[in-house]
């Protein structure tokens, strides 16, 4: 059995489903592991998150037991492993049970078939081709805001883009080496007049964890702010963006996921050229990996 681990942020979460469903349709026998949300191993979090997979409507998961586990592994995950299993899963990571994601892309990963995978996954060619698929399984429930539905509405009648500015946790302390500085001012403008250059009456949806900042530098009747989904309703702001005719990202999973769920035909799907600062950009592999999408550098420059 191959068994997916499940972790991190609603974004994560629809990565490791989407492999999961990946390997699914490759004929493997697979699961996912939801122990990472048990009280007793969030409690000892830094940033602990809720399951939000549950949320959504439509989804095909299939859990494994704690049982499940310890018979692929011999423990629980998050029990020390022995000194022969970490010797051999640095030798040989294909002969080890336990196999930790280090690159952006691990096409092995699709031929296993026994073996607990650990990872975010976010790499869009490890699914590319089942992403249709995805969009008519990953379903949002009706919002009780009329807000969304009226938002909704507007989107399908305008060249609507969205704008994901994630600030909050990634300028803080701990976060703002690995992931701040990406998505630059000049990252945003360069997107902002790509989509313009070739949709001169866009109209720009902006999604932030700071209204104050995208309301003071994005001013104009062309640029619409949604702050209104907080909580547990957050996952409405990945529906709206998703609803949008094109996506401007954040490096964030969340807004990758907007983009990905956006069925709109030609649709223009804008990201950084990397995800942390500790990815060096190849702009070969990455257009490779990342089909489709325009990439632009924190410098603004299209890659």
């Amino acid at each position: 059995m191959i068994i997916v681990r499940v972790m991190g942020g609603l974004g994560n979460q629809l990565q490791q489903y989407a492999l999961f469903r990946k390997l699914e349709m490759l004929g493997r026998e697979a699961g996912l592991d939801l122990s990472w949300f048990d009280k007793n191993i969030q409690e000892n979090m830094q940033a602990p998150r809720e399951l939000e997979l549950n949320r959504l409507e439509g989804l095909s998961v299939k859990t494994v037991s704690p049982g499940e586990v310890r018979a692929l592994l011999g423990r629980r995950y998050e029990d020390r492993e022995s000194a022969f299993e970490k010797v051999r899963r640095k030798i040989s990571p294909s002969l080890a049970r336990v196999f930790e994601e280090t690159d952006m892309y691990h096409p092995e990963v699709l031929r296993w078939q026994n073996k607990y995978l650990v990872g975010y996954w976010a790499c869009e060619a490890y699914y590319a081709d089942i992403l249709e698929k995805l969009r008519e399984e990953i379903r949002f429930p009706e919002s009780a805001d009329a807000r969304n539905r009226e938002t909704a509405a507007q989107m399908e009648g305008v060249e609507s883009v969205s704008i994901h500015i994630r600030r909050g946790d990634y300028l803080d302390a701990a976060n703002i080496e690995m992931f701040g500085n990406i998505c630059t001012e000049a990252y945003y403008d360069r997107a902002v007049s790509y989509v313009k250059e070739r949709y001169p009456k866009a109209v720009f949806y902006l999604f932030s964890d700071d209204s104050a900042y995208v309301r003071e530098r994005y001013q104009g009747p062309e640029y619409r702010i949604v702050d209104w989904n907080k909580d547990e309703n957050s996952c409405y702001d990945m529906m709206l963006m998703s609803r949008c005719k094109h996506n401007i990202c954040a490096n964030s999973t969340f807004s990758f996921w907007g983009a990905r769920l956006n069925g709109h035909e030609g649709k223009i799907m804008i990201r950084p050229s990397i995800h942390k600062n500790t990815q060096v950009c190849v702009p070969e592999r990455m257009k490779q990996l990342w089909a489709g999408w325009t990439l632009i550098s924190p410098e603004g420059v299209c890659i």
